[in-house]
This record gives structure tokens, C-alpha cells and sequence, in this order.
């Protein structure tokens, strides 16, 4: 017969193989982390020490020449700027508009998972797919008939800078709707029910209480969506982006005394990451042009890393005000 003393005695070899047990995903969690980090570490590190070495003002400024062997991408950096504009025009109040529709207006439940499953699919369709369906659909078709009902000849149906915003516009559209929606709804429903008791309509409601407090969430589904566009290559192959065109896609407007330059929108550009796809498949010497390929590669993930750190930021200090207004 074992005593009070023995049973109550706590059993350190069993609390040690429970706990260890409990361990083991915690632990391999943290391995497979340290691993990603680690990887992405090294390819960051290995692009940026072989890419540095070239970068300067006249490699970011500069055009190619010398059958892109020496020079800059400077109209590469300058195409893959004015697409991002672009895409940002057409894209972001689309994408916040059916956001706001999806999670404030919309009462049946059937139309808005019906809503929520189309969003989630186009998703998941490959962005060349994306790319081929910009092809048929805004240069054969929309850019054609535009073409001969105003008998403007070949300006809008053909491959453009436009048609390559509007395509990118489709492929980060869904990521915009999702982020705007998850931001919307982390807004306390009865600060809603506050100001429309109080007389405002849904707008003004949604204008003045919603839309400012999810305003971290929107920035940071829209930075991350410009990151994404901004390393696209695939539905640019058939839309406009140039294997080589030193001139800059910039037009003139011209008010008498002077005249405003402006990107043109119906011209061919040249674009970062296809520049970087050009220079390693396509170049008559790909051992030559390595430097080159380096160079633009850091530009590329530079920019990406900077775009995020951005979101990053802005989130956070959007958060710091909403928690001073709320005063917490």
C-alpha cells in the first residue's frame, strides 16, 4: 500500500515526456520559420552583393545600348512606374467601391458568398491566363471597336501601356476587395448603428466613421497589391512591353507658352522584371549581360522591399490615431 505522501508525489519523468511531446510542433514551427527567413535572407543577400556593383545614378537614369550590353534601365525603372500609376487609377477605387458594396450594402447571403467564391477564383487563375484574357478582351475587343467608332486607326487596339494597366488592375483586383473587406469589418458595428441613429445616412455613415478607421488595412492591401504587380511578367509577354525602346512613352500637352509632358498611355514601354526576363533568355551574350541582370534585380526587389516597409509603416501609425481617438 503506497501512502498520502507517495501518490501525491508529482511525477516529474511523465511531465517531462508530456511536455516534450506538447514541444515538438512548437519546435518544428520555429525550424521551418528560422529556414524561410534564412533562405530569403541568402537570396537577398547573394542578389544584393552581385547587383551593387553596378548600380549608380547613370545605371538608373541611363537607357540601354549596345545591343543591352551596357547602359542603364532607365526606361525600364520609368514603364514599370507609369504602369503602377495607371493600374492604381483604374484599380483602387474599383476595388474599394465593390468592397464597400460587398460588406455594407449587400443583405442576401446567398449573392454575397456567390460574390466572395468569384473573387476567391479569380484569385487562383494564373496570371498568364490573366494575360491572355487582356489580350482578347481589352486590345481585340474593347480597343478595336473604341478604334473604329471614333476612326482613330491603330491607337487603342493594339498592345499598350493602358491595356497592360488594365490587365494588372484584374490580377491584384481580388487581393484589394479581400483586404478592403477584412478592414471594414474589423470597424465596431455599433459606432454604424451610433450614426445612424443619429441621423446620418449609409454614405455618410460609412464616409465619415467606416472608411477612415479601415483606412491601415485598405493602404496596406494596396501597397502589397502594387508589390505584386510590380513583379509580374507573365500578362505583360502579349500587351505592350518592349524588348527594346530607348525612348521614354511620354507625350506633350501643349498650352501655348509651354507644353507638360505626360505619359501616353496608347505607347509600348519597357517594364523591370520582362527587362530582367530579356536580358537572361534573349540576349545574345546572357554571360555579358550578367552584371546587368544583377543590377536590375536589386532595383526590382528593392523597390518591392520598400513598397511593403511602406505598408508597414503607414499601418502603424494609422493604428497609433485610431487608438489615440478612440483613447486607448
Amino acid at each position: 500500500m503506497k501512502n498520502a505522501a507517495e501518490i501525491l508525489k508529482p511525477n516529474h519523468t511523465g511531465e517531462f515526456k508530456k511536455n516534450f511531446t506538447g514541444n515538438i510542433p512548437i519546435l518544428g514551427i520555429r525550424i521551418i520559420s528560422y529556414t524561410v527567413v534564412l533562405l530569403l535572407a541568402s537570396v537577398l543577400m547573394y542578389i544584393f552583393a552581385n547587383g551593387i556593383k553596378v548600380i549608380n545614378w547613370e545605371f538608373l537614369l541611363s537607357a540601354p545600348r549596345n545591343n543591352m550590353t551596357e547602359g542603364g534601365i532607365g526606361p525600364a525603372v520609368f514603364g514599370t512606374l507609369a504602369v503602377i500609376f495607371l493600374m492604381i487609377v483604374i484599380t483602387v477605387p474599383l476595388g474599394i467601391f465593390a468592397a464597400v458594396y460587398i460588406n455594407e450594402y449587400i443583405k442576401d447571403r446567398w449573392l454575397a458568398r456567390i460574390i466572395t467564391i468569384s473573387i476567391n477564383t479569380l484569385a487562383g487563375v494564373p496570371s498568364i491566363v490573366i494575360g491572355l484574357f487582356g489580350l482578347g478582351f481589352f486590345v481585340l475587343f474593347v480597343g478595336k471597336n473604341l478604334d473604329e467608332v471614333f476612326n482613330t486607326g491603330m491607337l487603342l487596339g493594339k498592345p499598350a501601356m493602358l491595356w497592360a494597366s488594365a490587365t494588372l488592375g484584374v490580377l491584384v483586383l481580388p487581393l484589394i476587395i479581400v483586404t478592403t473587406v477584412e478592414a471594414l469589418k474589423s470597424v465596431p458595428d455599433i459606432q454604424r448603428y451610433a450614426a445612424i441613429s443619429l441621423g446620418s445616412t449609409r454614405w455618410e455613415m460609412i464616409k465619415t466613421i467606416v472608411l477612415p478607421q479601415a483606412r491601415s488595412g485598405i493602404l496596406t492591401g494596396i501597397i502589397l497589391s502594387i508589390s505584386r504587380a510590380a513583379g509580374e511578367t507573365a500578362p505583360l509577354l502579349f500587351l505592350g512591353c518592349a524588348f527594346f525602346l530607348p525612348d521614354l512613352p511620354v507625350t506633350y500637352l501643349d498650352l501655348g507658352l509651354f507644353a507638360i509632358p505626360m505619359i501616353n498611355p496608347a505607347e509600348q514601354f519597357m517594364y523591370l522584371s520582362y527587362h530582367i526576363f530579356v536580358l537572361t533568355t534573349q540576349s545574345t551574350n546572357p554571360t555579358l549581360t550578367k552584371p546587368l541582370q544583377y543590377g536590375t534585380a536589386t532595383v526590382l526587389v528593392f523597390l518591392t522591399l520598400l513598397l511593403n516597409m511602406t505598408a508597414i509603416i503607414y499601418r502603424i501609425k494609422f493604428r497609433k490615431n485610431l487608438e489615440g481617438l478612440r483613447g486607448y
